[in-house]
């Protein structure tokens, strides 16, 4: 028996673990009901309540109950709200439904699907390129199946794997719930999970209970049929249930010793600046947390996952860090996951891992990074951190056995400015928050050529796009696994938000009508991919020696100056030979390069070895 649903030949064995002192099940027959129709006392195995219920139908609503307590199975496959996107209606600001209509409610779900043809892509990790994005902006408020018409664009791309921010049921009314300064808003992002196991259902096109299940299946194939994976941006660190004084959901009235990190006093550790943290290497949350993936990767046919905040699944009861977290190495000896594909944000509130993230099949988002590339194009910082980064990041992972393959690489993310943003704000403008601009991150590495925001001056608007091409084309000329900003290969704006976590509007939806405003900047973006596919020299497993496979070129044939130079050609040696030049200097810089080399691409008009300044130029035998 294990916690959950499972089908029998006489009925439906609900079971649930929790040290509370009686469990009943309670079996609702409309949507919106007030009360259930039926009651059940379950009986205890060890610490598992458990009841077999025959004459039980796929999309049946069901909770539990202890006391007066009414709770989510967090096992659930789909969950149930009678209401709309963002509808707050019959709710009270600052008050937690603890039970009746709004109260969430488990779906029974039948797994059945048509997976026939479907094969999942299996690309290998050096010759992935991955595309950030969330679902409902990137179709403008629009469901799993609206995003299916959104496919051929990332096909003719070139993109081989779209990594989404958090799909599992989430409650984008939290703020509302708890009532304060931001009841206004909304939870746009979801890194807040109500149900781990359940696809948010307010996501869905239907809304009949668990539908979202089927019209997840279903983007996932399509996904497939066009070779493209999907990774999951998922959410263990923290739940829904926010602070000890908040409402509860599940963990909280099921075991709130075993689900979360408690000080002695049973104050919640906050590592994950959420007002929870979980307690992810307890026997029984880690038992949890590997039965969910195992469930996304067989059951919905996820490629990969993306574990935010991934340092917080590092801690021990005590809230330290530990050296070999059992999670961990639960996760990377689990069979049914050993194809998927593991990201780790290797940080969370109190420590920062990249680099050292335990584990030998997790890859880093590489802060570093982004860090060096922005410092060093936006901030004429010196040649030595960009030719570190632009080589695989060997300072970070070569210590840990770890090739390039071990660094994620971007240049932004959800969490900050878009790419066009980077370049046209020096300052963050978050006044839309409702926080007067004090969210958000303000050391962003960022440059406006000149005037804040949009300008009509083509001097400036030039600059900003040659920027951009710098900017990409470093990314996906570097060792490790690219990752793009949806959006970013034709200048998406947030008009200056670098914290967008609460705008369902146009700050955060994707304008299409930029595509063909900035097709040349798609253009350049589609090429750079194109040369990466088709160029093994850029997709290293290992990293590079020194011994006839690199070599750095400084202008001029001059000798490389690391802590204080702008310029520098890095000549990729061996069968596929590929050369690159890059000058950051404010004037026209020339190389000595010896042999017959043809131009591939340049972020500005080029002639022969001769770079204009803040430009850089691919080269092939």
């Amino acid at each position: 028996m294990k916690p959950g649903i499972t089908f029998h030949k006489h009925g439906v064995e609900f079971a649930v673990h929790s040290t509370a002192d009686s469990m009943t099940l309670m079996l609702f027959d409309e949507a919106d009901a007030e009360t259930p129709a039926r009651e059940i006392k379950m009986k205890r195995k060890h610490s598992l309540w458990h009841a077999l219920v025959p004459d039980i139908r796929p999309g049946q609503l069901y909770l539990y109950r202890t006391g007066e307590q009414w709770l989510l199975d967090p096992c659930a496959k789909a969950v149930h709200v009678p209401r709309g996107w963002g509808d707050t209606t019959g709710l009270t600001a600052g008050e937690f439904p603890s039970f009746g209509k709004n109260f969430p409610k488990g779906v029974i779900v039948d797994d059945a699907f048509d997976w026939k043809k479907d094969r999942l892509p299996r690309t290998p990790l050096e010759k992935s390129v991955i595309y950030e994005t969330h679902l409902r902006g990137f179709t403008g408020g629009g469901t799993y199946l609206d995003f299916i018409g959104k496919i051929p664009h990332l096909k003719d791309l070139g993109i081989t794997a779209v990594e989404f921010l958090p799909l599992f049921e989430f409650n984008e009314i939290e703020y509302f719930l708890h009532g304060g300064s931001r009841e206004h808003l909304l939870n746009f992002w979801g890194y807040s999970t109500l149900a781990f196991f359940a696809p948010m259902s307010r996501y869905a096109a239907s809304p009949e209970p668990g539908a979202a299940v089927t019209e997840f299946k279903t983007l996932v194939k399509a996904l497939h049929a066009a070779g493209i994976e999907i990774i999951l941006d998922v959410v263990f660190n923290h739940t829904a249930e926010g602070e000890k004084t908040d409402g509860a959901y599940h963990f909280r009235g099921l075991d709130e010793e075993a689900y979360y990190l408690q000080d002695p006093d049973g104050t919640y550790q906050n590592w994950s600046g959420c007002g929870n943290t979980i307690n992810a290497n307890h026997p029984v949350t880690r038992e949890f947390i590997v039965e969910c993936l195992k469930y996304w990767a067989k059951e919905m046919h996820v490629d990969g996952f993306r574990f935010d905040l991934a340092t917080s699944l590092c801690r021990g009861k005590d809230g330290h860090l530990m050296k070999h977290p059992p999670l961990i190495k639960a996760i990377e000896a689990e069979p049914a996951l050993k194809n998927v594909k593991l990201i780790a944000e290797a940080w969370d509130c109190g420590g920062y891992q990249v680099g050292h993230f335990p584990g030998k099949r997790f890859s880093d988002w590489n802060g570093k990074f982004r860090d060096d590339v922005r410092r060093f194009w936006n901030h004429n910082h010196a040649v030595g951190g960009l030719a570190t980064r632009l080589a695989g990041s060997s300072d970070l992972y070569e210590r840990k056995n770890g090739g390039p393959l071990h660094s994620i690489n971007f240049i932004t993310a959800h969490d900050g400015f878009t790419l066009a943003d980077l370049v046209s704000y020096e300052h963050k403008h978050n006044e839309a928050n409702g926080e007067k601009n004090r969210d958000g991150e303000n050391h962003n590495d960022s440059v406006n050529f000149g005037i804040e925001g949009p300008t009509d001056d083509p001097a400036i608007n030039a600059r900003r796009l040659q920027q951009q091409k710098n900017l990409l084309a470093t990314l996906l000329l570097s060792q490790g696994v690219p990752m793009l900003l949806a959006g970013d290969e034709f200048g998406r704006t947030q008009k200056g938000s670098n914290n967008a976590y609460c705008q369902d509007n146009d700050i955060s939806w994707v304008d299409w009508s930029l595509l063909e405003k900035n097709r040349e900047l798609f253009d350049f973006t589609q090429q750079l991919i194109a040369l990466r596919k088709k160029h093994p020299a850029l997709r290293r497993k290992k990293h590079f020696t020194g011994n006839g496979d690199i070599e750095w070129i400084g202008p001029d044939g001059q000798e490389i100056d690391w802590h204080h130079g702008h310029a520098i050609g890095m000549h990729l040696k061996g069968k596929d030979e590929l050369l690159v030049l890059i000058n950051n200097e404010h004037y026209d810089v020339a190389f000595t390069i010896s042999g017959k080399w043809d131009l591939e691409l340049s972020t500005v008009e080029t002639d022969d070895f001769t770079l204009p300044p803040h430009s850089l130029a691919v080269y092939t035998k």
